[in-house]
């Protein structure tokens, strides 16, 4: 059973028809979707998708470019989202300082505080990076300094340094269909080298359809090919990879084991 650690079941492309994207991915052996928010007007969204369909989990959180529009949220608000049972992570959040659709420092403050309320719920962080290395290390090593909490990259993209630097505070990597582009070099070379325990596979769904889907809406079926292309890059089996893959999710969410 393959799990699709990272979609947005709620977006323009699968929305219109969630039951059959659902009814396609399941026929393709994918058994879990991780169905992702990024903006508070989306929670009651995700979280009835997830109540009504006993294989989707919901995360909440705000995504760095909505940090701006979401200064105020408090603590308390996120911390209350999470207490539905379905909700199993908080973000996507974290620093995009490649659009920079919000403010860095609001992104800055905002990524603080879901770290915070990871740390306080045990919840993993689902943590997004774009051209925000440098500031995005340096705030887990801070934030490590007053508590660990689980975390994980998703859609990972950087640097084997930068991989080398979160392996090293204790997070997960998930990997997306970009690894499968021919332009991937790099990232196919930290593929190659993640330790087996802190890797997972995703679509960010409808993002990033992976080859040989490359150029079509992407739909949580196509994680397949993502694992396979993993699984051949690093020398194992398809049935080696899920097996991983999955062990790895229910490792980090743990709420999901309910």
């Amino acid at each position: 059973m393959l799990i699709d650690s990272h979609c947005h079941l709620e977006y323009k492309g699968l929305v219109e028809d969630r039951e059959g994207v659902l009814a396609r991915a399941r026929a393709s052996g994918i058994g879990g979707f991780l169905n992702i928010s990024t903006r508070q007007s989306e929670w009651d969204q995700v979280v009835a998708t997830a109540a009504r369909e006993p294989d989707v989990w919901a995360s909440v959180g705000i995504h760095p470019h909505e940090a701006d529009a979401h200064a105020d949220l408090g603590e308390g608000v996120l911390r209350a989202a999470t207490e539905h049972p379905k909700v199993i992570a908080i973000g996507e959040t974290g620093l995009d300082y490649y659009y920079d659709h919000s403010d860095r420092a609001t992104q800055q403050a905002l990524f603080r505080m879901h770290i915070a309320v990871a740390r306080r719920t045990g919840l993993p962080l689902i943590i997004h990076t774009r051209d925000a290395e440098a500031d995005t290390a340096a705030i887990l090593r801070e934030e490590m300094d007053q508590g660990a909490f689980p975390a994980l990259i998703h859609c990972f993209t950087a640097s084997a340094e930068f991989a080398q630097t979160v392996l090293a505070l204790g997070l997960t990597i998930s990997l997306s269909g970009i690894v499968t582009f021919k332009n991937a070099a790099d990232l196919q070379a930290v593929a190659r080298a993640l330790p087996a325990d802190r890797i997972l596979v995703e679509t960010d769904a409808p993002f990033l359809a992976p080859i040989p889907n490359r150029g079509k809406v992407c739909e949580p079926a196509f994680v397949a090919d993502t694992a396979r292309f993993v699984a051949d890059l690093r020398g194992v089996t398809i049935e080696e990879l899920t097996a991983t893959t999955t062990d790895n999710f229910f490792a980090l969410f743990r709420k999901a084991r309910a």
